[in-house]
């Protein structure tokens, strides 16, 4: 009883250890993204610039409160008679009461800087998402491609050995077995050239998601979806919140604000001044050892060549801007179309590659049956090989094409994915 409970116990710690090391050394494409958010520097540095454009937010709210300034001054006199030395102590409060609408348009601008900039932040994000989703995906179709060039390697392995015995029974000649000599090494060749290829989309990975160039993990996912695709309307209209729109718009604000500032040229600046000095020191008593002040200053412009050119070429940027904007929108809604139609036409390449997978399955059957019973000859047994080997592998390839045209339609349209829409009013 002791040595069945102590076999179980054994069994079960190392079952544990089994899923604990297929676990740490797998990773899927949630994971993936998950990762490459702490560790890509390009998506960090969008963060942390839109931090500090955060702080000049909060500078630009400087010029509605006051300022104080404190300043002192030790001046040595020499005469012909005596020398003397004079202290001056001085506190100035001042506050801007009015300025023509400056301020404001300059804390406006900060907070449409500071949009763009998180904006920006959502750019990176989703491209970031798309390069994952790519990189991730065709590892996954190399790693498939792998697994059936080794079945491809098995079928040549299969066709060679079928060749070579009946050789040996005098029922075939010997180009047959050259002939499927020459198929095997091929099969071994294109089998090393997918195991290279699956190593270096690991790399493009490893590289996104901070782990070293040469991990090595198992890919957790699939290549087969089925996603229902939205209404080419509803798509386009969710595309015009893109953060390349919400950019332009704000660009388009800013110049508005630019037009303020130069407006404000042409009015008045009204500020509140208030002051305390105190003067110490020297041979000579002043009468007013101490000042108090206080008094509103109003400063005005009355003439300045470069603001009216200013202000027409605020009124010409803003312009510039609306047409941007709109040029904007035109190539968002044409990404969209675009990508739209080859999302259509990878799904029905795909239908096309899974029926040619199952006539060249038969085909290869069929041509093999043949051969083994001498009614076909090994140009067609090798040739209908070679035509399954490629339709597996067009097979692998509508799989991601149909992946990727997916991800680069929720990168267009600005959404994490498709099936999100369903839910989004």
């Amino acid at each position: 009883m002791k040595r069945f409970l102590k076999g179980i116990y054994i069994y079960i710690i190392t079952l544990s250890f089994i899923v604990f090391i297929s676990t740490a050394h797998s990773l899927t494409i949630d994971e993936a993204i998950s990762l490459a958010k702490e560790k890509l520097p390009s998506y960090k540095a969008s963060m942390i610039k839109a931090r500090s454009t955060e702080a000049l937010y909060n500078a630009s709210l400087a010029p509605y409160l006051p300022s104080l300034d404190a300043s002192t001054a030790q001046k040595r006199f020499y005469t012909s008679s005596q020398e003397f030395s004079s202290r001056t102590y001085n506190l100035t409060l001042s506050y801007t009461l009015f300025d023509g609408g400056k301020r404001k348009a300059s804390r406006d601008i900060a907070r449409l800087n500071l949009s763009t900039d998180k904006e920006e932040v959502r750019k990176s994000l989703l491209d970031l998402e798309y390069n994952i989703k790519a990189a991730f995906y065709s590892a996954l179709a190399q790693k498939e491609t792998v697994e059936q060039r080794k079945i491809q390697l098995q079928d040549a392995q299969k066709d060679h050995e079928v060749a070579e015995g009946r050789y040996k029974f005098g029922v075939a000649k010997l180009s047959d077995v050259l002939q499927a000599s020459v198929r095997l090494e091929q099969a071994r060749f294109n089998l090393i050239q997918a195991e290279g290829d699956f190593k270096k989309a690991l790399s493009d990975l490893n590289s996104m998601i901070g782990k070293p160039l040469d991990s090595q993990y198992d890919i957790i996912g699939s290549l087969d979806m089925d996603t229902k695709l939205p209404d080419r309307k509803k798509l386009s209209d969710i595309a015009l919140e893109r953060p390349e729109i919400k950019q332009a718009e704000n660009t388009l604000e800013v110049s508005k604000n630019n037009k303020s500032l130069a407006d404000s040229a042409f009015y008045p600046t009204f500020s509140l001044n208030t002051s305390y000095t105190k003067t110490g020191g020297g041979v000579f008593r002043t009468s007013f050892p101490e000042e108090k002040t206080a008094g509103i200053t109003a400063t005005w412009n009355i003439f300045e060549l470069g603001k009216f050119f200013k202000q027409q070429s605020s009124e010409l940027e803003k312009g510039v801007s609306i047409e941007k904007l709109n040029d904007m929108k035109r190539r968002v809604l044409l990404d969209v179309h675009k990508t739209y139609e080859d999302f259509i036409t990878a799904s029905n390449k795909l239908k096309v590659a899974q029926q040619q997978l199952k006539q060249a399955e038969h085909n290869y059957s069929q041509a093999f049956g043949e051969y083994k019973v001498g009614k076909a000859d090994i140009l067609s047994l090798v040739q209908a090989e070679s035509l399954l080997s490629n339709a597996r592998e067009q097979l692998i390839s509508s799989k991601l094409n149909l992946i990727l045209s997916k991800a680069l339609l929720e990168k267009i349209t600005g959404v994490e994915s498709l099936e999100t829409i369903g839910n989004r009013q």
